[in-house]
């Protein structure tokens, strides 16, 4: 047995003796239809080139709401045999079973962006995030410097539940209302679809004509959202913050849609993902818990290396 300590718990990996860990290292997000996750799979791309031990597979289902599809994907990954697993769990129950079950087979697991529940605990080896909270915290002082302390601020958010979600948005409300009095509007759930995000910001906009400002939580409600305000020409009249950084919203940003964006480590939760899986396979020590951060990407900082190294 291969005893790798982290700060989650002491994890058990069985390696039969005299057996090289290589092979198929399997990378599995919430979705393959969205830029955030293929610059994930360009980090994974980039960790495991320069090395012959190891290749690589990426998969997600079509939406992020298609949960029982990510877990027979992982179900197959463990099926097939693979020799390390990343995972970006929409659920953060729905997918424990399947965690452990991978565990139980002697497959390390590093999970990246969104936490498994409690129960998940001990049956993987290290969790790679945004700290969502932290950075909903920064989103909501955001919204405080630019619109004032009162008036009504409305969120729209994406899956309801999902560990990432919990943070960030919950993180952004509760410090609003520690530090504001801002009245919030929302939460409404766009299931990562940006049509959703679209149509209800529409119905949100027209509904509250007095918004003050609106918080778009990911990239498919960020752009839904943004392209509602355009629509309803109200760019520039309220203060919009948006999360990720793909192409549509750094022009959102460059436009005035937006009035600022936080952008995530995607193409870093990737790359140090696979390398963490390599490293446990090599018998190495892992962190328990690796922060890829977040930059709050404005107008004025859009074009500095700073940015243009999380934007994608």
């Amino acid at each position: 047995m291969k005893m790798l300590k982290t700060g989650l718990a002491v994890s058990a990996i069985a390696l039969a003796a005299g057996t090289v860990q290589a092979g198929e290292i399997a990378v599995i997000v919430k979705t393959t239809n969205s830029n955030f996750w293929q610059n994930v799979n360009l980090g994974a791309q980039s960790a495991i080139e320069g090395q012959s031990e190891h290749t690589l597979t990426f998969d997600g289902p079509a939406s992020e709401s298609a949960i029982g599809d990510q877990v027979n994907m992982v179900e197959n990954a463990i099926n097939r045999g693979v020799a390390g697993l990343v995972l970006a769990p929409s659920d953060p129950d729905a997918l424990v079973p399947a965690v452990r079950r991978a565990y139980e087979s002697g497959i390390p697991v590093v999970i990246i962006d969104s936490a498994l529940g409690d129960d998940a605990e001990g049956s993987f080896q290290a969790f790679l995030s945004t700290d969502n909270c932290a950075a909903g915290e920064q989103v909501a002082q955001r919204m405080i410097d630019e619109a004032g302390t009162t008036g009504k601020v409305g969120i729209m958010s994406y899956v309801a539940g999902v560990g990432s979600e919990i943070g960030r948005v919950g993180c952004f409300s509760d410090y609003l209302s520690e530090n504001s009095e801002l009245e919030i509007v929302g939460p409404l759930y766009s299931q990562s679809q940006m049509a959703n995000a679209l149509n209800q910001t529409t119905d949100m906009l027209a509904s509250n004509p007095d918004l003050v400002g609106i918080f778009g939580a990911n990239e498919p409600t960020a752009v839904g959202m943004g392209r509602a305000i355009i629509q309803a020409g109200k760019a520039g009249d309220l203060v919009a913050l948006g999360f990720d950084g793909n192409e549509d919203l750094q022009e959102f940003v460059r436009d005035g849609v937006l009035t600022a964006t936080a952008v995530q480590g995607s193409f870093a939760m990737g790359e140090l993902g696979v390398q963490a899986v390599i490293d446990i396979l090599a018998g190495e020590a892992v962190e328990s818990f690796i922060n890829t951060g977040v930059v709050m990407v404005d107008k004025d900082n859009v074009d500095s290396d700073e940015a243009q190294n999380v934007l994608y």
